[in-house]
C-alpha cells in the first residue's frame, strides 16, 4: 500500500469507529472495521443489527452513506 492508501485507511478506521460508537450506544450494534483494498472498504456489523431486518438499510444508509459523504470513490461491502 502507498502512504495516501495508509493515511485513507487510517481516517476510514475512525470513521467507522465514530459510527459505530453512535450505533452501540442508541441502537445496541456495532460497526467494525476489517479492511481496506485502496477502493473497498470492508465492515462487519454485529450486536443488535445481527438479524435485524433493518440490517440493509443501517449498511447502505447509514454506514455507506456516511462514508460516502467524506470518501466517495470508496465502495463499502459487509464481510459476513
Amino acid at each position: 500500500m502507498v502512504a495516501a492508501e495508509v493515511n485513507q485507511e487510517t481516517q476510514l478506521r475512525g470513521l467507522v469507529d465514530k459510527l459505530s460508537a453512535y450505533v452501540e450506544q442508541f441502537h445496541g450494534g456495532t460497526v467494525e472495521f476489517v479492511s481496506f483494498d485502496g477502493e473497498t472498504v470492508k465492515v462487519r456489523l454485529g450486536g443488535a443489527c445481527l438479524n435485524c431486518p433493518l440490517l440493509p438499510s443501517t449498511l447502505h444508509g447509514w454506514v455507506e452513506g456516511t462514508i460516502h459523504q467524506f470518501f466517495p470513490k470508496v465502495k463499502v461491502a459487509e464481510q459476513k
